[in-house]
């Protein structure tokens, strides 16, 4: 799977092979920004013309828009992991958060230097369904 950058936004490609279409979604916001095209290029240009349609939609109703990977997040583990984790970040000397960056940080690199998913890679797009909007604030 590849991405697409514009404005600070981040995108996802990927391709149904039902459709013979391309598509992807801005990734990191609770929103929805989704794009379709035939070739690479429309692809492109409808990534960067629904973010600008989002953040005009915006600036319009007078919001502010999301923006993407604040640095902040919600990870939910199991309750006994979180003990494990707290108290092998106490015998460390660090805090929970610090540990669990340094964590995500090490598997990042592996990541990384072997090139694969960092789980079971994407989910698949069930949903073949029209879409109905091309973007939800």
């Amino acid at each position: 799977m590849g991405f697409l950058k514009y404005k600070n936004y981040t995108g996802s490609v990927e391709f149904n092979d039902i459709d013979k279409i391309l598509f992807g979604k801005v990734l990191g916001i609770r929103g929805l920004i989704s794009y379709e095209g035939q070739t690479v290029d429309e692809l492109e240009q409808d990534f960067k013309s629904g973010i600008d349609e989002y953040l005009e939609a915006c600036k319009e109703k007078g919001i502010e828009p999301q923006k993407p990977y604040t640095g902040a997040f919600n990870v939910r583990i199991p309750s006994d992991m979180h003990g494990q984790a707290a108290m092998e970040a106490y015998e460390q000397g660090i805090t929970l958060n610090a540990f669990v960056k340094h964590a995500i940080e090490e598997r990042l690199k592996i990541a990384i230097i072997e090139r694969k998913p960092l789980a079971h890679g994407p989910a698949k797009k069930e949903n073949k369904e029209k879409k109905t909007g091309r973007y939800k604030i």
